[in-house]
């Protein structure tokens, strides 16, 4: 059957290059393997020139996929599954690339992508690492090429393409018929969660920090496997310091996107796909500290190679996680199974398994020192703070894994089986986290504060206390002005937990002053030589940020309205939290006074705006939060919120939609009941009484449409409530020639409308219209984050920090060149 409509070029030439890429980086791998074996140079050589230009191609085919799939996206041609899937003609062009990455197709393009732009730097920088380290990186974009290929190889699907035709992936009656485009009006949008700026930005740089992790990977790989132990250390340091940079800013952005769309009212969940991108990060900055620890005293050569190998190990079992559908049911953030789980799997053991094999092997060849080292030793609390960092990762992705291994033991036990208990936390599966970790905090803290102190292979008791003695009662003095004046009374958890809270304030204060103070100190204010105590310094601030606005996070959405709201059993939230809002009622809220004054609908999709002015009550400050939802959207039944907040030095007022009338049940019925009434008259409702106060006419009506012989009349009435309450209504008729044409005025908080049939001089005919459907409100949960500014600039800071470390250690390896 010949379609009518369909552009196919796009597709053929995206899957054109798909198998490009496939090839190019199969045989670049091939090309630069065989120059790391090669004995003669000129041999050497001619395989590292072939590599490079496989490479070169595969990195250009990637960008070529990347520019036809937007090309596809962008231009609305639903003809393509991943188009229709993942777009629609209403999304705002910002959010056009959030749409390449929602798939998971596009993902793993944008991995590829960054994995091309970082091989082409290797080529030009790496030197005589270039071969083996470039091996690695070509063999990874020959596993990513193969996750996009969309082949069959003996009934085994190999990848999963994105130029694949809707027609072809979707069984339904429209495409018997040559013209379906004509009927595929739209498509089905991008998830209302990623409709956020932050995911225009977070996944780039998250995939980039991703990507980045391979390189100290590839050199901790190619310096086992060509038995030169030491040499690969010096860069895959500032390579390990650039991936920690970049993959700590990613996992941050993503904490403020969650901040920003999400509403558990807060940034940090312990979800596991968040988790899945911490673990690496966490086990990446261990193996940095031990590379410097052998940079500076030849120890810790295992524990290095180790850590920068099982960094990267955990970005591919992240993953998986994501990806494989097995976190679907607990997670935000999971892909569904695209039916490639064993794909994926073998991807990740094609890693595991050759990675493991070579480091064992060369284990007992890697220089080591014997002799234990010195405890007033730099070294030694460094590679305790390290082993504390893995500890804690470790324990991290174990328990983010139980669903995976749940799903292990019900395949060898049986699901029906005595035998299979699931593992499961409790049901606050974030204190479980929370109370381990808040531990880590309390060590941690407490080396990067008194550590840099400290010297290399042995430090003098006397030299030691006289740095840190000043420090150390500076940070003594604020860490107990904060917790006396602070109010951190955080009983949720019992007095044992708000003690640990106590203890890692303290730490975190130990932390900020303690580097601080060594900038001056120890670096004599150098900043472009204190990268360390830089980035320890700003880790300090994140901690502190952590703990305060976490442990003082304060609900002031205390429902004052007498209305509650029934949130089901399921739900988390608690009626007591959230204040219910009648459109144009002013209503208190803690110190301020807030009335939901509008509200507006996207003229594309059920996605309302929602237009809230808080007021304090001493009048001092006004602002307006305007947060939105999607309602009945995509699948999700019932509203899908979208916080706003409002942001100052010391604090965030953070508010979003829990709750809306159900249009279903509130459709009006009701019916207007007329009366004639004179000035004086009263005129009774269902809960309380009208008083017609006045009538006044108007001519030269200064409305457009109006004539100036037309006449207007307005109606004072008031409205007395069975609570004494007294409102003012004003209802209007226009008489044009003799016919009467009315402009309703309603008393929303007494379902009232009012309408003048007919107006005399002395009298009016008043409909009265009593309407559940006119009583428009909403839900609203809202929190106060304490100093919640002190984590982001933390973040900020710490990531200079491991900015500047990198970059000195590049000047100090172009100088020893």
């Amino acid at each position: 059957m010949e379609y009518i409509g369909e552009n196919l070029l796009p597709g053929k030439f995206g899957h054109l290059f798909v198998i490009l890429s496939f090839l190019a980086a199969l045989f670049a791998g091939f090309s630069f393997y065989k120059s790391s074996n090669a004995e003669l140079t000129e041999e050497k050589n001619s395989w590292k020139k072939l590599g490079r230009i496989a490479f070169y191609i595969q990195a250009f085919s990637v960008l070529a996929i990347f520019a036809l799939l937007f090309f596809i996206i962008k231009n609305h041609l639903f003809e393509y599954k991943y188009a229709w899937q993942h777009s629609s003609r209403a999304l705002e062009m910002k959010y056009l690339l959030s749409c390449f990455w929602e798939g998971q197709e596009g993902s793993f393009l944008l991995w590829s992508f960054w994995h091309g732009v970082l091989g082409i730097i290797l080529i030009n920088r790496a030197k005589e690492w270039e071969a083996p380290v470039m091996t690695v990186v070509s063999f990874a974009q020959f596993c990513l090429a193969s996750m996009i290929l969309g082949i069959y190889v003996f009934n085994f699907k190999v990848g999963s393409n994105p130029f694949v035709l809707l027609r072809n992936e979707m069984d339904a009656p429209i495409f018997s018929n040559p013209n379906y485009l004509s009927f595929i009006i739209d498509g089905n949008d991008l998830n209302p969660l990623l409709q956020n700026y932050w995911m225009v930005i977070h996944p780039p740089v998250l995939f980039l920090g991703f990507a980045s992790t391979i390189i100290p990977f590839a050199y901790a790989i190619a310096g086992l496997w060509k038995k030169n132990f030491t040499e690969w250390t010096k860069p895959a340091l500032s390579w390990a310091l650039f991936a920690a940079a970049v993959l700590g800013l990613g996992v941050a952005m993503g904490a403020m996107w969650a901040y920003e769309s999400l509403t558990f009212g807060g940034y940090w969940a312990w979800d596991p796909v968040e988790n899945a991108s911490l673990v690496p990060w966490l086990i990446l900055v261990a193996g940095i500290h031990t590379l410097l620890i052998f940079r500076h005293t030849g120890r810790s050569l295992r524990a290095s190679a180790l850590f920068l190998i099982l960094a990267y190990l955990f970005v591919l079992y992240a993953t998986y996680l994501t990806r494989s559908g097995d976190l679907q049911d607990t997670s935000v953030h999971a892909f569904t199974d695209l039916g490639m789980n064993w794909q994926l799997r073998i991807f990740l053991f094609l890693f595991i398994i050759p990675s493991f094999i070579l480091f064992f092997s060369r284990l007992k060849q890697l220089p080591h020192i014997v002799k234990e080292e010195e405890s007033s030793s730099r070294e030694f609390w460094m590679f305790i703070g390290s082993l504390v960092l893995f500890l804690s990762a470790i324990t991290i992705i174990i328990m983010t894994s139980l669903p995976v291994f749940n799903k292990i033991a019900a395949l060898f036990l049986g699901e029906k089986s005595k035998l299979f208990n699931p593992l499961a936390f409790g049901e606050d599966s974030a204190f479980e986290y929370n109370r381990i970790m808040i531990f880590v905090v309390i060590i941690i803290g407490l080396l990067t504060g008194f550590g840099q102190y400290l010297k290399y292979k042995n430090t003098a008791k006397g030299y030691f206390w006289k740095k840190i003695l000043w420090p150390t009662i500076i940070a003594g003095v604020l860490s107990t002005l904060i917790l006396v004046f602070g109010n951190i009374d955080y009983y949720v958890n019992g007095p044992g937990y708000l003690a640990a809270i106590w203890l890692a304030i303290a730490a975190s204060v130990y932390a900020i002053v303690a580097n601080l103070s060594y900038i001056w100190i120890g670096m004599n204010g150098k900043l472009k030589l204190s990268g360390a105590s830089i980035a320890h310094f700003g880790f300090g601030l994140m901690l502190l940020g952590i703990l305060i606005s976490s442990s003082k996070k304060e609900v002031i959405s205390h429902n004052t309205s007498g209305i509650f709201i029934d949130f089901g059993k399921e739900s988390t939230e608690r009626s007591g939290e959230n204040l219910t809002l009648v459109q144009g009622v002013e209503t208190k809220m803690g110190k301020y006074r807030v009335t939901y004054e509008s509200d507006s609908m996207n003229p594309n999709k059920p996605l309302w705006y929602y237009k809230l002015k808080f007021k304090n009550v001493d009048g001092k400050e006004a602002f307006t939060l305007t947060p939105n939802a999607f309602i009945n959207y995509k699948g999700n039944e019932g509203l899908m919120a979208n916080p706003d907040a409002r942001h100052y030095w010391d604090h965030d007022i953070f508010a979003y939609i829990t709750s809306l009338p159900d249009p279903e049940k509130n459709k009006d019925t009701s019916t207007f009941n007329f009366q004639t009434l004179h000035i004086g008259d009263t005129a009774f409702y269902s809960k309380g009484f009208m008083l017609l106060e006045k009538i006044e006419t108007y001519d030269s009506i200064p409305v457009e449409g109006t004539n100036p012989d037309d006449i207007a009349t307005m109606a004072t009435i008031k409205v007395v409530s069975q609570q004494q309450s007294i409102y003012t209504s004003k209802p209007v008729v226009i008489e044009k020639k003799g016919v009467f044409f009315s402009a309703l005025d309603t008393v929303i908080s007494e379902n009232l409308v009012l309408k003048i049939n007919s107006a005399g001089k002395d009298h009016i005919e008043l409909g009265v219209r009593e309407s559940n459907s006119i009583l428009k409100y909403i839900t609203l949960k809202a929190y106060k984050f304490p100093f919640i500014l002190v984590l982001w600039l933390g973040i900020l800071i710490m990531i200079i920090g491991l900015i500047i470390s990198m970059r000195r250690r590049q000047l100090m390896n172009n100088k020893e060149a």
